[in-house]
């Protein structure tokens, strides 16, 4: 497979054509960003973490019946995946109040809802990702019915999935972000799954293992990358 040029660089990726049009390589970076851009930073070894971490459990939710974008891993850092047109949505599913959905209710960290919350943000660097429903998605033609309902359970049947899975190596699933994509008709899951995008507390001390120890100056934030590989039994 033969690398062309490069397509698109985000805060966390560099994506390249290849002499197929319908597969790209996929590059993860060590650059570090939060709050839609306003702090930036490095996270040594992210990178590696985010590309091994996110190929192992995109394989995971591929053994379940999800299709993704994922084709093969070739490097540490660097992966092959279908070339899919991003629907224009972020969608977070949540498991425990944190993050932006304290500051919006007023519950405390950690407060337990009655059921996952699935949200949808409008993907936005300008506008800083607004959050909207899907009558926003609707209308403005982000995505058809069909699409979002498929979205939407494909969302919550990942969420039963990694929440399992995570359970298992201690750590609980509080919240995550997932991206989804086109590709020959079909909507696939795509972006990535990693501590980047996930918050992750372990499940007895409640210590965060994700991004939140660089947004908020915790500390200790490569130790929590490198813990989460362990817990689910990477090898680094």
């Amino acid at each position: 497979m033969e690398q062309k040029e490069q397509l698109y660089e985000g805060k966390a990726k560099k994506v390249y054509a290849t002499s197929d049009p319908n597969l790209v390589i996929v590059d993860y970076k060590d650059d570090a960003t939060a709050f839609n851009g306003l702090k930036k930073g490095t996270i040594v070894g992210k990178g590696v973490i985010n590309n091994r971490m996110t190929n192992y459990l995109m394989k995971k939710l591929e053994a379940e019946g999800i299709e993704t974008h994922y084709v093969e891993e070739l490097s540490e850092r660097r992966t092959l995946v279908k070339h899919v047109e991003i629907v224009p949505l972020e969608v977070i599913m949540r498991n425990v109040v944190a993050g932006s959905l304290s500051k919006r209710t007023g519950l405390p960290e950690g407060a337990k809802p009655k059921m996952p919350v699935l949200e949808l943000y409008y993907k936005s660097d300008e506008l800083g990702d607004p959050m909207i429903n899907e009558d926003h998605a609707l209308a403005f033609g982000w995505a058809t019915r069909e699409e979002l309902d498929s979205i939407a359970a494909t969302a919550r049947k990942v969420n039963d999935i990694l929440t399992e899975f995570f359970a298992s190596v201690g750590v609980d699933l509080i919240d995550f972000k997932i991206e989804f994509g086109r590709y020959q008709g079909r909507i696939v899951l795509a972006d990535e799954i990693s501590p980047d995008t996930c918050r992750f507390w372990d499940s007895k001390t409640k210590e965060k293992l994700d991004k939140d120890r660089f947004r908020r100056d915790m500390g200790g934030v490569e130790g929590a990358y490198h813990e989460m590989m362990r817990r689910i039994g990477l090898k680094e």
